[in-house]
């Protein structure tokens, strides 16, 4: 019965990893935000007072901490519509993998829940790219015609 449906299924994959780890980060970066390229108090509290680095054992301040909340919060909402799409579905997983590792420097005690999870479905897209349900195997197919 699998061999079957494999076939159907193989297309899938690439798709339900890329809207799986889109959704968390794209909701994420909504809440960083109060309106267009206006970062939210809430975020700026937060990178500038609450966060820290922890770094063998020894808690940093987030250097340049508003820059750093401005960073998350676009690459919060563009990576994550970039994954959905499947445009450069590669550099995209690539770039929330390096979110994640920040993440997990930050909230240390998320591992098991949220960052491992993250980074195995980055790595995956990584490796796979996006699958034939995607942008990028559309321009593909389009640059070997031309």
């Amino acid at each position: 019965m699998m061999t079957r449906a494999a076939p159907v299924l193989e297309p899938l994959v690439p798709l339900g990893l890329r809207l799986a780890l889109a959704f968390p980060f794209f909701f994420s970066g909504l809440t960083k935000w109060d309106g267009f390229l206006t970062l939210s108090g809430g975020a700026r509290f937060l990178f500038a007072s609450e966060f820290r680095l922890h770094i063998l054992g020894t808690e940093y301040p987030y250097p340049f901490p508003i820059l750093a909340a401005h960073a998350a919060g676009v690459a919060e909402i563009l990576l994550p519509v970039l994954l959905v799409l499947g445009l450069g579905t590669r550099l995209a997983a690539l770039g929330i993998l390096a979110m994640t590792a920040v993440i997990q420097l930050t909230v240390p005690e998320g591992w098991a829940n949220f960052h491992l999870p993250w980074a195995a479905m980055a790595l995956a897209l990584v490796h796979l790219g996006a699958g034939p349900l995607s942008l990028d195997r559309l321009r593909a197919g389009l640059a070997r015609t031309a």
